[in-house]
């Protein structure tokens, strides 16, 4: 099987998974928002986002560093023994991190219900942290359809709890609770998937702490310092503005964050393929395979940027509801940073790649304090849209900054101007779709865009016709 198969199948596969998982956050969004209101949604968002700023705090660069070192061995003794060591280290730093989160809450100008669901949820991103650390094996044997299934499979879980709770009218924290056995079936399913490639247990082998840690510190710092830019923006929202704000913010946000979701799935099994190649010094193979995904992911953010522009109110409106109509003008500004998000994934997981992750920190350090002062000037001042703008300077920041890295390192710089021409025709056709039939029911707009969207950018060869049927051809 190509390379080209190889990947795409792997990544439709996650796409069905991935996507059906996607679309039932989506569906739980519109349920939420409906049911909660903007003020509710905000409060739903608060807890969201200030367990996540502990979350990154603790995840130590140990997601990353599992996939890198898994990769690098075949030994099944020498990944059980890895894998044990590094999901020891990120339950101890997930307890220690999640336990303080409630304790600070606390002393933040938050309502009670604020202040109760962030204990609450603690034991929902518990769960989490550990499990997305085991899905480093899946990566490296190019088994992603597992953690796909366990995903999709906690999303039914939660979308039907979150549907019986709204049937009996209960609150914001019963809410919460569902996340939390959500998010435990997905972490007993990956657990039993995994069982076929690994054998895991606590383990504590300080030689191999020694490592993890030292590969991972740089990764860890850069996480901390990501953070700033990442989750600052609604807290900061949270505490400058009302929970109504947040909500309005909040709610294309999620929707952001699930698009973004795939570019992280996908690189998640391009990442142990240029590890690979680069520690075999193949350097022909390492840039095709960047060179490909850097394409892809434009074909996919020229298109995606120029319809959010385009549609952005009929979209939060259809997703949220009529209450969150305002949030459009949030989403047309956030695509321009899902965008840059997208692609500076793909530098940014190159970096690791090439095991220079340490060169990085510096940027991240700078786009952190920018970004900081950035959201302290603008959101008292601009509310959501201040925040908006600032998170789409810092995607595009960090996004300039892995490009220099990594052309310094390898020299490679991927070819841009050809394959965005062809996007963005492609995407100018789509448009006109867009505009001259944009009184028609959104899902079949979108539906009829994508479709001529996908033929012009194989009309104009952004794929090729050999790509398209190495992509379909069952062997």
């Amino acid at each position: 099987m190509s390379l080209t198969r190889k990947i795409a199948h792997n990544t439709i596969v996650q796409i069905i998974g991935k996507g059906g998982g996607g679309i039932l956050s989506i569906i739980a969004l519109a349920l939420i928002t409906r049911y909660l209101g903007r003020d509710g949604y905000g409060t739903y968002t608060t807890i969201i986002a200030f367990l996540q700023f502990f979350g990154i705090l603790a995840n130590l660069g140990l997601i990353t560093i599992s996939v890198q070192m898994v990769s690098e061995r075949e030994n099944k003794e020498e990944i059980d023994k890895v894998m044990s060591n590094i999901i020891t280290l990120r339950l101890l730093s997930s307890a220690i991190f999640l336990g303080i989160a409630p304790i600070v809450a606390l002393f933040f100008p938050y309502p009670n219900i604020i202040k109760i669901g962030i204990a609450l949820t603690s034991i929902a991103f518990l769960f989490q942290m550990i499990l997305e650390t085991i899905v480093g094996v899946f990566q490296k044997n190019l088994q992603m359809d597992k953690p796909a299934i366990a995903e999709f499979s906690s999303r039914v879980v939660y979308v039907a709890l979150v549907v019986i709770l709204m049937y009996f009218k209960r609150g914001i924290l019963d809410i919460m609770i569902a996340l939390n056995i959500a998010n435990f079936v997905w972490f007993v399913l990956i657990f039993w998937f995994s069982k076929k490639f690994i054998s895991l247990k606590l383990s504590f082998d300080w030689a191999v702490w020694k490592e993890v840690i030292r590969r991972a510190w740089p990764i860890g710092l850069s996480i901390l310092l990501n953070l700033i830019y990442l989750k600052a923006d609604i807290i900061i929202l949270s505490l400058y503005k009302s929970q109504d704000a947040v909500g309005l913010y909040g709610a294309p946000y999620k929707l952001v964050d699930a698009l973004t979701t795939f570019a992280m799935m996908f690189m998640g099994l391009i990442l142990p393929l240029l590890a690979s190649s680069w520690a075999k010094k193949d350097t022909e193979r390492f840039r095709k395979i960047f060179q490909k995904t850097f394409n892809l992911l434009i074909i996919v953010v020229v298109p995606m940027m120029i319809g959010a522009y385009l549609i952005s109110d009929r979209v939060m409106t259809f997703v949220a509801g009529k209450d969150f109509a305002e949030s459009g003008r949030i989403l047309s500004i956030l695509s321009l940073g899902a965008g840059a998000l997208f692609v500076g994934a793909l530098f940014a997981h190159t970096i690791v790649a090439i095991d220079k992750q340490k060169l990085v920190i510096w940027g991240y350090l700078a786009n952190a304090i920018l970004s900081l002062i950035g959201y302290f000037i603008f959101i008292p001042k601009y509310s959501y849209i201040g925040a908006a703008w600032v998170t789409v300077f810092s995607e595009s920041f960090i996004m300039i900054i892995g490009l220099i890295i990594i052309y310094r390192q390898t020299k490679i710089l991927p070819g841009f101007f050809k394959i965005f021409l062809k996007s963005l025709l492609a995407s100018l056709l789509m448009a006109i779709v867009l505009y001259y039939l944009k009184n028609l029911q959104i899902l079949i707009l979108m539906s009829l865009a994508a479709a001529v969207y996908g033929a012009s950018i194989i009309l104009f060869r952004g794929i090729t016709k050999k790509e398209v049927l190495e992509i379909i051809k069952i062997k």
